[in-house]
């Protein structure tokens, strides 16, 4: 139920597309499953009264209902999943009708952990295990990946589940527009420890939420890079923690693999291997 009647505006958009499309293709299921019956009924064997005209073969009326009634559904389904599509993408930043206030977007940064979820705030510099904070009716965009296997980030509630892949970030926007304690989890699964990958996500006032930040700060324990290399191995049932200092750049060392000490960052391979050839070119051009 919380999927039809969520608190963020991404995901009511989301049920409502759900709801209009599943009321059109009731247009046509309904009334098949109705005729079925009815033409069962009249024209039954014992019922003497019911014509019968075997020569019958054509009715160009009858025709044009049967093609044209389905059509103009699938041609309203098309045109309401190509505008859902565009309205909907997850990395297009919020209009004023989905965020009502005009507020720069909240940056969380979200890493999937084997088997817990990891929420680093980079603009307040702290992080937090299993418990994720946002002040209602603010944007939040979300930079999301996961350390070693393929999870998907999904909070009913505010929006519908974005990938969280090893090596990839993915992006959402969202809002939450009702202040309450609602579920996230991972609906893809992902190892022995996957049905306990759960947190609790805050949808707080702004005043609320500066509490919840400094409360966080309070704690003395820092997100160092050991930290995390030892936070990334795998548990299960892992309570809330909570970082009042992260390492500086550490998302985009995940995102890299190369939080360890001595390991190169894959950006970085990668851009070399681009150069590479150029140079190689200027060389050749040279000789």
């Amino acid at each position: 139920m919380v999927v039809l009647e969520p608190s963020g505006a991404i995901a009511r958009e989301q049920a409502n597309l759900l709801v209009v499309s599943t009321l059109l293709m009731l247009l046509i299921i309904v009334p098949v499953i109705v005729l079925t019956f009815v033409f069962a009924w009249r024209y039954r064997a014992s019922n003497k009264d019911a014509p019968y005209t075997p020569e019958w073969d054509h009715s160009i009326q009858l025709e044009l209902l049967i093609w044209s009634a389905p059509l103009l559904i699938i041609i309203a389904l098309g045109a309401l999943t190509w505008i859902g599509t565009h309205t909907l993408d997850p990395y297009r930043p919020l209009d004023v009708r989905q965020a009502p206030r005009d507020l720069p977007p909240l940056k969380i940064q979200v890493v999937a952990l084997d088997w817990k979820w990891l929420f680093i705030y980079p603009e307040q510099g702290i992080a937090v295990v299993n418990e994720l904070a946002a002040p209602v009716d603010v944007p939040v965009r979300f930079e999301i990946t996961s350390s070693r296997v393929m999870n998907a980030f999904y909070i009913p509630a505010l929006a519908g589940m974005i990938y969280a892949m090893p090596k990839m970030q993915t992006t959402l926007h969202a809002v939450i527009n009702k202040p309450g304690e609602y579920e996230g989890f991972s609906s893809n699964y992902s190892g022995a420890g996957f049905s306990n990958m759960r947190f609790r996500f805050l949808g707080v006032s702004s005043a609320d939420f500066d509490q919840w930040v400094e409360k966080v700060k309070a704690e003395r324990q820092a997100l160092t890079r050991p930290a995390y290399l030892e936070l990334e191995k795998p548990t299960d049932r892992e309570p809330v923690r909570r970082y009042g200092e992260v390492a500086p750049d550490l998302f985009n060392a995940i995102v890299n693999r190369c939080v360890a000490p001595g390991q190169r960052c894959e950006s970085d391979m990668v851009r070399e291997m681009h150069k590479a050839p150029a140079a190689h070119d200027d060389t050749h051009r040279r000789q």
